[in-house]
């Protein structure tokens, strides 16, 4: 999942959904003829990973993960490491998402720690950063967003190995979205954050998605955004259709 000339990038987020039965939706996604200038990428919970993976290996589709520990091995119960990730198979893993920060109390902090010990195994790590619906009225969201990224990634991680994911909170599950000058806007500021963090030619490399109600229908205007390389998308990913459509129209972007 390295960036390359950055290679635009199609992300699904299970979330907690699917059981074994739902596998059926990934051989939908399988055996679609996936656009070979495009990476495309499924996280499903960790109960279908091993599956997912065997079930894809012939494929162009790529598995990752929703989450990792910090630590490699421990006495961790019921924590899965990046290295065990890595061991099955997966080839990235998202990191602090707005349902992680907020209902497992994940600081910028734990987020860092991740990344490092994802990338330490192999894995592309994609950190989430997005502001709340009050953060965003008070004309606060780039502070936010600096704030996240300052924090959770440091100037120590491989930029070849890290993707970006804007997520604005307000807009999960919730069909809004932000318009697009705004979603322009914070991209924009993450890009330069980036270059100013890495240099400008190793934050050329990372990937920056859009995340936040990506649906068939909206797909397209998103991509058309500067500085969009893709999209992290939730309950849509859950569809083989829904998906591949949003895969085609990343594709024709």
């Amino acid at each position: 999942m390295g960036a390359g000339m950055r290679r635009k990038l199609a992300a699904g987020n299970w979330k907690m959904n699917g059981l074994l039965a739902d596998l059926a939706q990934l051989d939908q996604l399988a055996k679609a003829p996936l656009p070979p200038h495009i990476d495309t990428l499924i996280c499903p919970p960790a109960t279908l990973i091993h599956p997912a993976i065997a079930q894809t290996r012939a494929s162009a589709l790529a598995i990752g993960a929703q989450d990792c520990h910090a630590q490699s091995a421990g006495a961790f119960t019921g924590d899965i490491s990046a290295l065990q990730l890595r061991d099955l198979g997966a080839s990235a893993v998202i990191l602090g998402h707005s349902e992680r920060r907020e209902g497992h109390g994940e600081s910028d902090q734990l987020v860092a720690a991740k990344a490092h010990a994802a990338q330490a195994a192999g894995l592309c790590a994609i950190i989430c950063l997005g502001e709340t619906l009050a953060q965003r009225q008070a004309g606060d969201t780039l502070q936010v967003i600096g704030a996240q990224c300052a924090g959770s990634v440091p100037a120590t991680l491989d930029p070849a190995l890290l993707v970006l994911a804007y997520e604005p909170v307000w807009a999960i599950g919730s069909g809004l979205i932000p318009t697009l000058p705004q979603i322009a806007e914070v991209h924009s500021a993450l890009r330069a954050a980036l270059a100013a963090r890495f240099g400008a030619e190793a934050a050329h490399t990372v990937r920056l998605l859009y995340g936040g109600s990506v649906k068939p229908d909206n797909a397209a205007e998103v991509f058309g955004v500067a500085d969009v390389d893709g999209a992290l998308v939730g309950g849509a990913s859950l569809n083989a259709q829904d998906f591949s459509a949003i895969v085609q129209a990343l594709a024709a972007a």
